[in-house]
């Protein structure tokens, strides 16, 4: 037995993909809920799109060239255009990441495609896949996996035909993209509609930012370690900020965007989940309802965000940047003339519950910022009875989401010397560095293979839906009907000046006299 100190034998021996993959294997096996022997087919309807091109049928291949998908998997597409298994395969091919030892595994996973032409409102065409289905090896008895990548508007006549016309022997589930609509009263006209054809468990609300590593890391990170447990409060803890930065801008797809907005396409959705899994008590155990269940009851102790706190912006040309950055928000032909749609948005949110009353949560994202970044950063209260004459800053925890996955937290240190001056430092976990040889799954990964397996931990239930809704409806209906107009800022710059003024309001004290920088060392391998 190695003593305090020493690794294990074996210990940070690189192992090889297929060794990584096998033990990943076994672990979905345990329990029974991966069902190796059971056909599966997995259909995605919208087939043709963005979405599927670029994220699905890519999401799939690795996990069946990884050996993670259950062994009789077949894949069925559904679309309106004309779509063929060599056309998937010319689509596809730049976002499939294939080596050319490949070829053999990818002819293999390309001979389980095939495709089925329909329209979204026919029922002729969902009784013609049902048939397709059940046409295929164990197709009476194989699990479905629905996956719609379709646009909202046709939600209601897809799963309508679903729910009469293509339901299997065995189980069927329904993954569903967000947006979960556009409002409040939206979102439960949807959520009303779906739990009238399925129940709860067969639905699955995807939004991707919970397939994440690190964000599933934050309920390890907060429950598995006493440390954080007597200072995650607000005796201890000043202010939240969570962040999500892009350093681009809508790049010709404006006129989706101007749909919805930066509050409804990131904050009321990505950013909230984030300040739920670090403001929420500890569940009574991993199981998928009791850890929502805290989340719920999270949100419910959050008012509705008001207009006087929340700084909300739009991005416009640089004239002193590269030619991408010269370019406005509005000047995207996609984007409608004069548009009031906000790219960049922070507002405070306040938990008004024992834990955390009093602590603000200052919510931060936008496009075409100063660089690329996801996290979650709180920020401590000063030490009491301050003996180094104001020159220690306040600690932090940073949980780095993306890009370099890190946990690292800021810290005084002695500054080396003969003197007795403290310096700012870190303690740092840096995932490239620590886990040099560890494949992380992309996040659609994780995310597909929970839903084969039935664990809805990571996906948005109805309750925890309406709650989201409920905060952000109001300042959504307020913007619109003033349509407020939101600050200029310049292309990558870090958004407005008033946005920091309100995070400084809110009581986060940007000191400016240290910059993280990763160890050197490689990206862990998506």
């Amino acid at each position: 037995m190695p003593g305090p100190g020493e690794e294990a034998p074996g210990a940070g021996a690189q192992l090889s993909r297929s060794q990584v993959c096998g033990m990943l294997r076994q672990e979905l096996s345990r329990d029974g809920a991966f069902l190796q022997g059971h056909p599966h087919v997995l259909v995605i309807l919208g087939a043709s799109g963005d979405l599927a091109r670029k994220k699905i049928y890519p999401t799939i291949w690795w996990l069946f060239r990884d050996g993670l998908l259950p062994d009789d998997t077949r894949v069925v597409g559904f679309a309106r255009s004309p779509l063929t298994v060599e056309l998937i395969r010319e689509q596809t091919m730049p976002y499939l990441k294939v080596t050319p030892e490949d070829g053999p595994c990818l002819e293999l996973f390309l001979s389980l495609q095939s495709f089925v032409r329909g329209q979204y409102g026919d029922e002729a065409s969902f009784r013609a896949l049902d048939a397709h289905l059940r046409a295929l090896p164990g197709g009476d008895r194989a699990h479905r996996l629905f996956y719609l990548a379709l646009p909202p508007s046709v939600y209601t006549p897809v799963t309508q035909h679903l729910r009469a016309l293509c339901m299997g022997q065995g189980w069927n589930r329904v993954i569903v993209e967000k947006p979960f609509g556009r409002d409040l009263g939206s979102s439960e006209e949807l959520s009303a509609h779906l739990s009238a054809l399925f129940r709860e468990e067969q639905i699955y609300r995807m939004d991707h930012y919970l397939g994440k590593e690190m964000v599933q890391s934050l309920m390890v990170l907060r429950f598995g370690n006493r440390i954080f447990g007597p200072i995650w409060n607000r005796d201890n803890v000043a202010c939240v900020v969570l962040t999500f930065k892009e350093p681009f801008g809508t790049e010709g797809r404006g006129g989706y965007f101007d749909d919805f907005g930066i509050i409804r396409d990131v904050m009321q959705n990505h950013l909230l989940q984030l300040l739920c899994l670090v403001a929420m008590e500890k569940p009574a155990s991993t199981n998928p309802d009791d850890v929502r269940d805290e989340k719920v009851k999270v949100l419910k102790c959050i008012s509705p965000v008001e207009l006087q706190d929340v700084v909300l912006g739009q991005y416009v040309g640089n004239p002193e940047g590269p030619p991408e950055a010269q370019k406005g928000y509005l000047d995207d032909p996609t984007v409608p003339a004069g548009s009031t749609t906000p790219t960049f948005a922070t507002a405070v949110l306040r938990v008004a519950n024992e834990r955390w009353d009093g602590v603000p949560f200052v919510l931060r994202c936008g496009k075409a910022l100063n660089e690329r970044k996801a996290e979650v950063r709180l920020q401590f209260r000063e030490v009491p009875g301050d003996i180094f004459a104001r020159q220690c800053k306040r600690n932090e925890l940073v949980v780095r989401v993306q890009p370099r996955e890190a946990v690292y937290a800021k810290l005084n240190t002695k500054k080396p010397g003969m003197f007795l001056r403290p310096e700012e430092s870190e303690l740092d976990l840096t995932y490239g560095s620590r886990y040099k040889d560890v494949k992380l799954p992309d996040a659609y990964e994780r995310l597909l293979l929970d839903v084969i397996c039935g664990n809805q931990m990571h996906f948005v239930r109805s309750d925890e839906l309406r709650e989201a809704w409920r905060i952000f409806t109001p300042l959504l209906h307020q913007i619109e009907r003033r349509r407020e107009r939101p600050l200029p800022y310049p292309y990558g710059s870090r958004g407005p000046p008033e946005a920091d003024e309100l995070l400084r309001r809110a009581g986060f004290l940007y000191e400016g006299t240290y910059r993280w920088v990763p160890p050197p060392g490689p990206d862990p391998q998506p």
